[in-house]
């Protein structure tokens, strides 16, 4: 028994049929006697593979049903199996990633609860985006024509969940965006339309799916945010958009801070940098080296974080906001400062990571930004001792963070409130403590 069948269970409930029904369908159809029945779909939808020519008899009955060709691919029943990295034409991708979404959308345990890729199945989607050539055509014949007026929108609606995002968390938006991708996007992307606009479509809605992506992160969903931000960088990849590209890889490197892998953070950014190169925006390029000086700074490296920051500033002084593309509007005063703030604490640099901290909480930002920086600040306190400074910084951050429903803020909150345990008696901290554990009460599900 393999992974669950994703692919073939969307394509199923797409069709509206009945796994009894299916199973007599291929019983009738297979020529010989069969005795398939619903307990017979429900092992494929589990992972297993029938043999003889029932796959291909899966693929004759959606198609009918469905009205368009299914290949053994788009029922996960390839050999050996298609994954929805590059390697997989657009026109099989797309008529693939709908699955996630729908699976997504139905709220399946299996999918939430996945772990991340690792090893090769990690890093072969963003080798296959650095490989060129990007896709020739990607072209489309389908039911609806697909114009820039759809595309507009798609942009329109990524900023409109990206900003709700920062103000509520991840887990109130996500299944806001994913039933957008599932309902309104699928129709799109199995539209019809040229080249250039196939490029302008699915650099749109690798957007959408970035910021999907984010909140499945976010929600402490780890591997459906990667398989997320995997489709992101297929996406990027046949919108032509190297600068995208670089974006979603900057995804892949936060969330493999946030995962304690270091290294494969180190080795995701040079990516990014490497292959993005000229396309690479200045704040994007701020924010990856920052991320870099992080990892090096988790490490121990102090050579290579310096270095590292060094970079982050020389970045950060080639910025014009005019001239970025809008999913770098994250890149704002006072996050250079906040991840320095970050790499300056693990290299025990008190000091210079209170000064850092302090100028990047002065600064202008998103509400959700604002609550990130003040738990900075709250953790430099408590290490250095600074308690009365501690009480201030956590009750301002905890202000600020209400209405936020996001697992990764409270995951913080929790940390923190390990660090004041022990100074619990100390004036005011006990308050603290007491309205990080109400915050700590309020139910995610």
């Amino acid at each position: 028994m393999g992974e669950p069948n994703l692919l073939l269970d969307a394509l199923i409930e797409e069709a509206a049929i009945k796994r009894a029904s299916l199973a007599a369908r291929i019983n009738a159809l297979s020529g010989r006697h069969t005795n398939f029945d619903h307990r017979s779909v429900g092992r494929w939808l589990a992972g297993q593979r029938p043999r003889g020519r029932v796959p291909q008899l899966i693929c004759d009955i959606l198609s009918a049903t469905l009205g368009r060709p299914i290949s053994l691919g788009d029922i996960g029943m390839a050999d050996p199996p298609g994954t929805t990295g590059a390697k997989v034409p657009m026109a099989e991708f797309v008529e693939r990633a709908p699955s996630l979404w729908r699976s997504d959308h139905n709220e399946r345990d299996d999918v939430c609860d996945a772990a991340p890729a690792t090893g090769l199945d990690a890093i072969a989607p963003i080798w296959e985006w650095e490989s060129p050539l990007d896709d020739i055509d990607v072209s489309r014949e389908g039911r609806a024509a697909v114009g820039p007026g759809h595309v507009a929108q798609l942009r329109s609606v990524r900023g409109h969940y990206e900003e709700m995002y920062r103000r509520v968390g991840g887990l109130t938006v996500r299944p806001r965006i994913v039933s957008y991708l599932t309902i309104e996007v699928t129709p799109l992307l199995r539209g019809s339309y040229n080249h250039a606009t196939g490029q302008q479509l699915h650099r749109a809605v690798g957007g959408l799916v970035a910021v999907a992506g984010i909140c499945a992160y976010d929600s402490d969903y780890q591997g459906l945010a990667q398989r997320y931000f995997h489709q992101a960088l297929r996406l990027a990849k046949a919108s032509g958009d190297r600068g995208f590209g670089g974006y979603v890889v900057a995804l892949l490197v936060n969330q493999a801070l946030h995962c304690r892998d270091y290294q494969q953070a180190i080795s995701f950014a040079e990516a990014g940098l490497r292959t993005a190169g000229p396309h690479m925006s200045p704040a994007l390029a701020t924010d990856i080296h920052a991320m870099q000086a992080k990892a090096f700074a988790r490490v121990h490296d102090l050579t290579k974080a310096h270095a590292s920051m060094r970079q982050t500033e020389a970045a950060a002084g080639r910025i014009r906001r005019v001239n970025e593309p809008p999913e770098t509007d994250y890149v704002q005063p006072g996050l250079v400062e906040t991840q320095f703030a970050e790499a300056l604490f693990s290299l025990g640099d008190l000091t210079a990571a209170r000064r850092f901290a302090d100028d990047a909480v002065a600064a202008s930002t998103h509400p959700r930004g604002r609550v990130n920086r003040l738990a900075t600040v709250t953790k430099i306190a408590i290490r250095a001792g600074e308690l009365d400074r501690a009480v201030e910084s956590a009750s301002a951050m905890l202000d600020q963070a209400t209405g936020m429903e996001s697992r990764r803020l409270f995951e913080r909150f929790r940390q923190l409130r390990t660090n004041m345990w022990t100074h619990r008696d100390a004036a005011g901290l006990g308050e603290v403590v007491a309205r990080i554990d109400d915050v700590l009460t309020i139910p995610l599900d």
